[in-house]
């Protein structure tokens, strides 16, 4: 069970993000608190952000990350108004590749999934191929069930480039019902388009993996952030209901909203 977490806000250096919580991405990876299964993410570590040119951008690796050496220097280096991060538990041990690690990004976001799509290889994946247009797969570098997620989302995003992101995700979720036919699948999501952070708890048939929001943490510059878990201590802390979304942009609200549909 995967862990991840977002920050929009004033520019804020990767290790402020990453590595400097006391229950951070990277604690999170080797003690998670709220996991569903999986005791360890030891499957790979992932981060996002938009370059100066305003396309995404992310650093992905197979190491556990609290191996990654090459963290540190990226964590003292680079400085973002939005971060995406994802410490990996594998689904399928097999699976474990550069290509299956997320983020993904592709067409203008960034995108992270934690959770699975039950029966995927039985049938979910092929209803989800005759939905794809050929162009739309072919972008897809992986096996995962999240990066078929992904490609679903991007070809929503083409066909209607004028609707907001939130409006996308809710469409995305709307396909995935009727992909599962009643099926087990968690739906922790959170993608960017770099002007704002969609973040959803959901799931279909059990319960959804946890995830929490801070707006205006002190120690993160007063930015907003989202996480699986709460990076400390602090005030602020609080857990997104089941089946809802929520929006991070500034000067919005950006309190939790029922899904609806």
């Amino acid at each position: 069970m995967c862990r991840l977490a977002a920050y929009l806000g004033p520019p804020l250096a990767l290790e402020t993000f990453l590595s400097a919580p006391e229950h951070g991405l990277i604690e999170q990876a080797h003690a998670p608190r709220e996991t569903l299964s999986a005791t360890l993410n030891a499957d790979g570590v992932g981060v996002g952000w938009y370059a100066d040119d305003g396309g995404p951008a992310a650093y992905r690796s197979t190491l556990p990350a609290w191996a990654d050496a090459n963290l540190p220097a990226l964590g003292r280096s680079l400085t973002r108004p939005l971060w995406l991060g994802n410490v990996r538990s594998a689904t399928d041990p097999l699976s474990i590749a550069v290509a299956n690690t997320m983020p993904f990004t592709a067409d203008g976001m960034v995108f992270l999934h934690n959770g699975y799509l039950g029966g995927f290889a039985d049938g979910v994946r092929t209803r989800m191929r005759a939905w794809l247009r050929p162009e739309v797969e072919t972008g897809i570098a992986g096996t995962t069930d999240s990066e078929y997620i992904f490609a679903a989302l991007r070809q929503l995003a083409a066909d209607d480039p004028g609707a907001q992101l939130d409006v996308h995700v809710a469409r995305l979720l709307a396909h995935l019902h009727t992909w599962m036919q009643g099926g087990t699948a968690l739906l922790n999501l959170v993608v960017s388009d770099r002007t704002r952070v969609v973040a959803v708890r959901h799931a279909l048939a059990v319960a959804p993996p946890s995830l929490y929001v801070h707006f205006g943490h002190d120690g993160f510059a007063g930015g907003k952030l989202v996480a699986s878990e709460p990076f400390d201590r602090a005030a602020g802390w609080t857990a997104v209901p089941p089946d809802h979304a929520v929006v991070l942009e500034d000067g919005r609200d950006a309190d939790p909203r029922p899904l609806t549909g």
